[in-house]
């Protein structure tokens, strides 16, 4: 047991709670089948952690003793309840004998927090709502941490975790990992959560800041732990693939001053080969996958392929757009959308010329999904300057800086646009 002073405590206490929090929710929720009041059980620990420890000292295993006491507290609830036998009914009635829990076996942990992963990212909940309970619950994020990711009031991402603990004890969601046929959908949302959760800290929506590198990290935290806990599953590993060769890049897609750099002018010598290395070993596991189960690759795969060719290349001018071009067709066959043909036009201009990409683009100047979407303008006033327009790029240069919410990015197109007047 280690004695150390009430500072020192407090800081330990948060490092082991935002480490542990998920298992210990996941745990609970077991026990009281509501991950709000699991996670309100799991507060309660935490303060007697806060209450405790500086008298006591840290324990030698931090997170079983919150474990613990925690589960005690479950336990201690269920039995208090009016509803008791109809309770007993539904846990069992050896629970009545269950002695003080100690820390479970690591197989019961991961069952615990793969359920618990595939109840905050269940479809009943709107996107939104389901982001910020994933970060909550499995992040360890505070509301406040998250309102600040985001750039959205505090009390609205309160509001969100709230009424998505809610939902999911009105619709009844059981805390289960689904099987047959609804496995599939349901991961797809879990594996969409964790991508959105990365892609807003890789390229912010809005605000002043290009970059949010705790999102990534978070997210690629995520999508680690689902990857050890569901080791069969192709499209699991595929996303970290994704994740992991995305993230190699943070540190030099902006310069010193916070600006953003763009893919042909970024410092490959700063690209994290550790990064690189495990994103390929995860989409080498995730193609092996595919092969031994006779099926093609998934979207989070195809695209990971798309940024291994990325990370292969030497120098921008070394990149295989053929290749990157093929994977893009490939993509926008088994997961299409206006997003994926924008992105398949820029590796076509690249393989066959500007002009192969604006007839693209031009396709799809009209569709609604892509209507304020700032990168349509930025992508065909860059197809532009490379076929020599370059007054209507200029202009769309200016119209896709007026549609963007990131000040960066938006600094970075209106700089686009002036240099191409001179």
């Amino acid at each position: 047991m280690l004695i150390v002073t009430v500072g020192s405590t407090a800081t330990a206490i948060e490092a082991v709670f935002r480490i542990e929090s998920a298992r210990i929710v996941a745990g609970v929720t077991r026990i009281v089948r509501d991950v709000g009041i699991a996670e309100e059980i799991a507060q309660d620990a935490l303060v007697a952690a806060l209450e405790q420890w500086p008298e006591s000292g840290v324990p030698d295993r931090p997170g079983a003793w919150l474990t613990t006491t925690a589960k005690r507290r479950a336990i201690d609830l269920v039995r208090r309840k009016e509803t008791y036998a109809r309770k007993l009914a539904e846990v069992g009635r050896a629970l009545e004998d269950v002695p003080p829990p100690e820390l479970a076996e690591a197989d019961d942990i991961d069952d615990d927090l793969l359920r618990l992963i595939f109840t905050a990212c269940h479809p009943v909940l709107a996107t939104p709502a389901r982001v910020a309970l994933t970060l909550r619950l499995l992040g360890g994020l505070t509301t406040e941490e998250i309102a600040r990711a985001f750039l959205v009031p505090e009390a609205t991402v309160a509001q969100r975790v709230v009424r998505a603990k809610r939902t999911l004890g009105r619709e009844g969601v059981p805390f289960e990992v689904p099987y047959g046929a609804d496995r599939a959908a349901r991961l797809g949302s879990v594996l969409e959560v964790i991508y959105l959760i990365f892609n807003e800290g890789y390229a912010a929506t809005a605000g002043d800041d290009w970059l949010r590198p705790a999102l990534c990290e978070d997210a690629l935290r995520l999508a680690r732990v689902l990857a050890a806990l569901m080791e069969d599953e192709p499209e699991v590993h595929g996303l970290v693939a994704l994740l992991e060769l995305q993230a190699s890049r943070g540190t030099a897609r902006t310069g010193p001053d916070g600006a953003p750099v763009l893919l042909a002018d970024q410092n490959r010598a700063r690209w994290d080969q550790l990064l690189i290395r495990r994103g390929i070993a995860a989409l080498e596991r995730s193609v092996a996958l595919t092969r031994a189960a006779g099926t093609g690759l998934g979207p989070y795969a195809v695209q990971a392929a798309i940024a291994a060719c990325h990370a292969g290349a030497p120098r921008y001018e070394d990149t295989d757009w053929a290749t990157i071009a093929g994977l893009y067709d490939r993509l926008a066959a088994i997961a299409p959308s206006p997003v994926v043909e924008l992105n398949r036009a820029v590796a076509v201009s690249r393989a066959r010329g500007p002009e192969a990409g604006l007839a693209l683009v031009d396709a799809l100047a009209d569709d609604r999904a892509l209507r304020d979407y700032h990168l349509l303008p930025s992508v065909r006033g860059d197809l532009l300057a490379g076929a020599g327009r370059t007054d209507e790029a200029r202009a769309e240069f200016v119209r896709a800086a007026g549609l963007t919410r990131n000040e960066r990015e938006r600094a970075l197109l209106l700089d686009r646009a002036a240099r191409l007047g001179r």
